[in-house]
């Protein structure tokens, strides 16, 4: 589980969360995509619209991957 939005020190000390990239960077689907194969994630929940518009312009990418990218 990870959320871009501020998160108390005491939560990223859990290995269990993960502080994502902002979903406004340039960047953002390569950053994704980054840290979804170190940590071996197969599938990205985007919560957000400006977190699915992102990605999705990505999707080719990610599939290649086997990464699933699910809006909601």
């Amino acid at each position: 589980m990870g959320d871009y939005m501020e998160l108390p020190a005491i939560m990223l000390s859990n290995a269990d969360m993960i502080k994502l990239p902002k979903p406004t960077s340039a960047a953002y689907a390569h950053e994704m995509l980054t840290l979804c194969l170190d940590r071996q994630i197969d599938t990205v929940y985007a919560l957000r619209d400006e977190e699915f518009k992102s990605l999705a312009e990505a999707n080719t990418l990610f599939n290649e991957f086997g990464i699933k990218i699910v809006h909601g």
